[in-house]
């Protein structure tokens, strides 16, 4: 029995009494986020695809780029995010009644309007938009209120960079409306460098469980830390390079901090060099891992892409921080939480090797199209179905467990 309960954390102790009936699909906050979220990926990625290739007629009040952007960084962020607040809180801060039933519904169907809201903005107007989509980034700052206010604050990072993500989606909603003056693009790129440094936040507590979940089914005896000062100057040199980019963005000392801030990524991956045992060929090492690395990759190559006259992709580089490192943090968020919060064992398999690899493939299709400009437009679709395609597969593996009670009988 105990093995059957092994991934069973203390939170669950506190789940509401009033939602004893509640079905499973609103019985913890990822659920009903992955129930949406994998098939929203799918569904948005192919309506770009029309919408690009002149099919689907959508304005977009006439900037079709900076809205495609805008909803790959925030509409899926605010996914991404619930899911792991309202997972991740209630473990970190027992004693937390976890977010689940009726409420959970509701703030669902929140984000659901806003997602309509954003594919109809035309006709809604972007003044309905924003209201949508910030009151949906406000709750989650409201519910992560715990860990600002925490006396130790000992994640008290995660939600202050939550709020500084806040300000920068009000920052570029008034400049669509033309109240300011600043770019929208420019706002943009300043709100990815924001969500960088939020990944980074997270992966650190990601890993922590992940890993040392996956060391003790395997029966393996060590322990892994992610050591805080690695991420810190990571986060340091990811802000710096998010300033710099922003007030002097043809500045080539800029392509040496995007070198240097490659370098602070990839010294993360010392973390999962253990003292006494060897995990660097355990696969969720290797997927965790790769985060890391197409984040490097896009830093570095936009640096090198500033340092070098001879070439302008830098816009095709950043899909490896895009597409590569902000699509495979939510796709092995989906994956790990998918098991263990399902009262499962971390599992790796056919089918979640196929996830990493094809958005790893995508991704590098996608961000190397400035070198085979012949081929553009075969890349370009062919990257944005391979991309599509992991979220496919999690629907095929791992609908059936968000849709059922817990493998172990606890709620939640």
């Amino acid at each position: 029995m105990e093995e059957e309960k092994l991934h069973a954390t203390n939170h669950y102790m506190y789940y509401p009494d009033e939602e004893k009936n509640i079905p499973p699909y609103l019985a913890y906050g990822f659920r009903p986020v992955f129930l949406l979220l994998a098939p929203y990926m799918v569904i948005s990625m192919l309506l770009w695809g029309l919408v690009w290739t002149g099919v689907l007629n959508i304005p977009f009040m006439n900037d079709t780029l900076t809205w495609h952007v805008y909803e790959m960084l925030f509409g899926v962020l605010t996914a991404g995010v619930m899911a792991f607040l309202t997972t991740g809180l209630p473990e970190l801060f027992p004693g937390m009644v976890p977010f689940v039933g009726k409420r959970l519904k509701y703030i669902m169907a929140l984000w659901i309007a806003g997602r309509v809201s954003f594919w109809f903005i035309d006709y809604v107007g972007v003044y309905v938009v924003a209201l949508l989509n910030l009151s949906m980034l406000f709750w989650l700052i409201w519910f992560a209120k715990e860990i600002v206010l925490d006396p130790l604050q000992r994640h008290a990072s995660l939600g202050y960079t939550l709020v500084v993500i806040f300000a920068i989606e009000c920052w570029f909603f008034l400049s669509v409306a033309g109240v300011v003056q600043t770019y929208s693009m420019d706002i943009l790129k300043v709100a990815l460098g924001a969500i960088v440094v939020l990944i980074l936040l997270a992966l650190r507590r990601v890993n922590m469980e992940a890993v040392n979940e996956m060391m003790e089914d395997k029966n393996i005896d060590d322990i892994y830390i992610s050591h805080p000062p690695l991420t810190n100057l990571a986060v340091f040199i990811v802000t710096l390079f998010t300033v710099v980019e922003f007030f002097y963005p043809e500045n080539t000392v800029l392509g040496w901090i995007g070198l240097a801030t490659a370098a602070s990524i990839l010294a993360i991956l010392n973390d999962y060099a253990l003292k006494d045992e060897f995990i660097l060929n355990q696969p969720y090492v290797i997927y965790l891992g790769s985060i890391f690395v197409m984040l490097a990759l896009g830093y570095g190559l936009m640096g090198w892409d500033l340092l070098n006259s001879n070439i302008y992709g830098i816009n095709h580089f950043r899909h490896f921080i895009t597409s590569g490192g902000l699509g495979l943090s939510y796709l092995l968020i989906m994956i790990i939480i998918g098991w263990i919060h399902t009262g499962r064992h971390l599992t790796s398999n056919i089918y979640t090797h196929l996830m990493v690899i094809l958005m790893i493939t995508a991704t590098v299709i996608r961000s190397l199209i400035p070198f085979f400009d012949n081929y553009s437009s075969y890349m370009y679709m062919i990257s944005a179905i391979l991309w599509a395609v992991p979220f496919v597969l999690y629907i095929k593996v791992f609908f059936k467990f968000l849709l059922t009670s817990r493998a172990d009988g606890i709620l939640g």
